[in-house]
């Protein structure tokens, strides 16, 4: 009995390893299903990676919400400031120009101006000194005194618009249908004629001197030292012509500003301009010649 009992038993001490050995290898397999848990808890990165999302989906998710740096943010502001920096020197560079657009023509043709205008103040000045040479050379030096004080008072008197004048000219005439023209305008046509030459300038019947103010009248119109004039609007203005005119026509000039208010502009020149509408003479309240 013990005999068969000795195989028995001898029997189980083999099988009982086998038996056991598949349980172990059981619990050694399963810390090494566990372990793909335990790395994906130790990289974030990836978690995040979800096999169901797409190529796009996934680039979005990273690039959404942003995470910006303080340093990123810093270098971002400092690259807008700049950028506007740059932006505002470009344009006033840009604007600081008013003919920069213009073509080569009318370039040329206000560089001429220029030049007749310095040609201008050039005999002027010598005029002056030949009249000086002439009163220290003259043996009748107080009948020559005499000559250029009248001669200095004609002059004197169609600037001041109390003697009349005649001469090389042109005549502008502004005919405005819709009452689009302002003071503003016909001022700057002035302006622009006496920055020409224009040695004497009468609009319609009124005289233009240097104290002349233009308003808007009301109802419409324009008024010239509070006289309300009609239109057309009539320049009779006397100088060089081929000065005048070129300076009315230059780009972004009177006559382009009139155009665009949809006025009527013509501009033609003449060899005899008669300016006879007349300013009375007055005379100062306080000052007085300094001359001895």
């Amino acid at each position: 009995m013990s005999e068969e009992e000795n195989p028995e038993q001898h029997r189980l001490r083999k099988e009982l390893p086998a038996e056991v050995a598949p349980k172990a290898a059981d619990e050694a397999a399963a810390p090494a299903e566990d372990a793909p848990e335990a790395s994906a808890a130790a990289d974030p990165a990836a978690r995040t990676k979800d096999p169901s999302l797409t190529g796009r989906q996934r680039l979005a998710k990273g690039l959404w919400p942003p995470r910006v740096t303080r340093a990123q943010l810093i270098v971002a502001v400092l690259l807008f400031v700049l950028g506007l920096g740059l932006a505002i020197q470009v344009r006033s560079n840009s604007d600081s120009s008013a003919l920069r657009g213009a073509r080569q023509e009318d370039l040329v043709r206000i560089l001429d101006e220029l030049d007749d205008r310095t040609q201008r103040l050039g005999d002027e000045k010598q005029r002056l000194e030949g009249q000086r040479t002439e009163l220290e050379n003259s043996s009748n030096q107080a009948e020559e005194a005499r000559k250029q004080t009248v001669e200095r008072e004609k002059q004197l008197g169609i600037l001041a618009g109390t003697v009349a004048a005649q001469g090389p000219g042109i005549t502008l005439t502004v005919s405005d249908k819709k009452g689009s023209v302002q003071a503003d305008m016909l001022l700057d046509a002035i302006q622009e004629l006496r920055a020409a030459g224009a040695e004497a300038i009468q609009v319609n019947d009124v005289r233009i001197v240097a104290d002349t103010y233009l308003t808007d009248a009301t109802g419409g119109g324009v008024s010239v030292d509070g006289r309300k004039i009609a239109q057309p609007y009539v320049f009779k203005v006397i100088g060089k012509p081929q000065d005048l005119e070129p300076a009315l026509n230059i780009p972004g000039g009177v006559v382009q500003t009139l155009e665009k208010e949809q006025a009527t502009v013509t501009v033609s020149r003449a060899q005899k301009i008669v300016v006879d509408a007349l300013r009375p003479a007055k005379r100062p309240d306080y000052a007085q010649s300094s001359s001895q």
